[in-house]
């Protein structure tokens, strides 16, 4: 049992075969799939869930905070697990890559921020947008 269905079940959400599926492969990508994304990843195990089934289990997982929606200016949502551990973007505005890090400098760098300017910093979200650098 996947840690997303098992989050689900904890917070008595009902766990239908497809919604498990669309779970399942949440739990799985490795990238911030968009709702069509995951169609087509889900319909691949279960040939007759349908796009309206993915897009209201998305919907419900996303209004219990099992995931996180992401815009990152393509005009599309994508999701990941709101439990992964905390990191960062860089998103490829040529190719639309998207690439996940984390920096002890920069986390550190933002919490005195914050403290400089008068706060505590409970929480954050970074994406930078940025161009390959070409090659001479």
């Amino acid at each position: 049992m996947t840690a997303i269905i098992e989050r689900c079940e904890a917070k008595g959400l009902r766990m239908t075969g497809q919604r498990r599926v669309v779970a399942q492969v949440i739990g799985a990508s490795k990238d911030h799939p968009h709702v069509e994304e995951l169609y087509a990843r889900a319909s691949k195990i279960d040939p007759k869930i349908s796009l309206a089934t993915v897009y209201r289990t998305v919907k419900t997982f996303e209004a219990e905070g099992i995931l996180e929606k992401l815009e990152f200016g393509d005009g599309r949502a994508r999701y990941e697990d709101a439990e992964r551990a905390h990191h960062d973007h860089l998103i490829d505005v040529e190719s639309g890559q998207v690439i996940e890090f984390s920096d002890p400098d920069l986390e550190a760098l933002q919490v005195k921020i914050a403290a400089r300017l008068g706060y505590e910093l409970i929480g954050h979200r970074l994406e930078l947008l940025a161009i390959p650098i070409k090659q001479r």
